[in-house]
């Protein structure tokens, strides 16, 4: 397995987000500098979302759960020593990638942890993307996810994006 620096670890995390958003309909962006809550922006059928993404290699139990990592503590050798808890009033959903392709797009109001949770048995499963198929969602044009503040609904895919959509 390749070993990836933190930050291409992040940056693979955050292409495996936009490619699954954009095949649901969505257009994304990244904030224009760098935002200490949330790594993209999506326009998911008229409503913006701020979503974090988070990716992980450590498995943590012999189950094949992964630890993922929410809290930040820097991230250059000038770290001051603060360390920021996840909070689900920055971001609207955490987007979670593991080493063995498996993906998660949680609604933060459902995430338990500050500084990291367990991925990858029956806590989250409901918000696994594409259990079975990759592009399960994006195939059938529609994903059921819970969205922010509360409401189970079904996210259409939208009109494409324009050229230079996503950033």
């Amino acid at each position: 397995m390749t070993k990836f620096h933190p930050r291409q670890q992040g940056d693979l995390g955050e292409a495996a987000a936009i490619d699954w958003l954009t095949r649901i309909g969505a257009c994304v962006a990244f904030p224009l500098f760098h935002s200490p809550d949330y790594d993209l922006i999506a326009d998911l059928n008229g409503r913006l979302i701020r979503v974090q993404v988070k990716k992980s290699r450590r498995i943590c139990n012999p189950t094949g759960n992964y630890m993922l990592q929410l809290a930040t503590s820097g991230g250059n050798q000038s770290w001051n020593g603060v360390v920021k808890m996840f909070d689900s009033a920055r971001a609207d959903f955490l987007f979670a990638l593991v080493a063995d392709g498996r993906r998660w797009f949680i609604p933060a109001e459902e995430i338990d942890g500050r500084r990291a949770i367990s991925i990858g048995g029956a806590k989250y499963s409901e918000f696994q993307i594409g259990a079975t198929a990759p592009f399960d969602h994006a195939d059938t044009g529609r994903s059921t996810l819970v969205g922010p503040r509360g409401g189970r609904r079904s996210w259409r895919a939208g009109p494409d994006c324009k050229s230079g959509g996503t950033a």
